[in-house]
């Protein structure tokens, strides 16, 4: 049988080393060798011996997720295969994550990682109850985290001379270590008239760097029981 749709760039190679990869701009493909996590009904087709399972965030995260509609259904995958991974065909970048880094990104946008990153849901310091993604996931330690994005994104520098302003519905994520706060930027008066539909972002101060993406956020589907 002859097709381009058996190419080099299409065909799943057996892989050589463990851990994550992408297997092209839509979907990661992870060598797994003990352990890995990744975001519930993610998993496209895999290979191997391995187990799938509904990984718990602990009572705290679960408290959060309730009340803020936040946090990141998880599961771990255990065995000696490989899996690959997408979500609604988004785009996948990995990110290599050092001692010392701490990332915070929106929940929506977190394909899959190592199993040797922290995960943590917490507070958004300073959006206060209107912001949107009031409560973030932040990751620590060392490893590998896949990230998805609806379109290529954006990153923008922060440094203390020049703050960004982001709107909270086209955040993928930023620095962990930098300050938020909300900010207003449409007058009462522009409000009172309809405003301009852009009244509130999220503004970051500090050095270092915030992703966003190319578009606001769609209205979520149902949530899979």
């Amino acid at each position: 049988m002859k097709s381009d749709l058996f190419n080099g760039d299409n065909m799943a190679q057996q892989a050589t080393v463990p851990g994550m990869t992408l297997q092209n701009a839509k979907s990661v493909k992870y060598a797994v060798n003990g352990e890995m996590h990744a975001r519930q009904g993610s998993m496209i087709a895999f290979r191997g011996n391995l187990q799938f399972e509904r990984k718990g965030q602990g009572i705290g995260g679960m408290l959060k997720r309730a009340v803020t509609g936040e946090g990141l259904p998880l599961m771990a995958v255990r065995g000696q295969g490989e899996a690959w991974f997408a979500h609604e065909a988004a785009n996948c970048f990995i990110v290599d994550i050092e001692q010392g880094d701490a990332l915070t990104v929106n929940g929506r946008n977190v394909l899959c990682f190592d199993a040797t990153l922290s995960y943590e849901i917490k507070t958004v310091k300073g959006a206060g109850m209107t912001g949107g993604g009031i409560f973030n996931s932040v990751f620590t330690g060392y490893g590998k985290l896949a990230v998805i994005c609806e379109g290529s994104p954006i990153v923008i520098p922060v440094t203390h001379q020049q703050p960004v302003f982001v709107d909270t519905d086209a955040v993928v994520g930023w620095s962990a270590h930098l300050s938020t706060s909300l900010h207003r930027s449409q007058s009462i008066g522009s409000m009172i008239r309809g405003g301009s539909g852009e009244a509130v972002q999220l503004k970051l101060e500090g050095e270092g760097f915030v992703i966003v993406r190319p578009s606001e956020a769609t209205p979520q589907k149902a949530a899979q029981s």
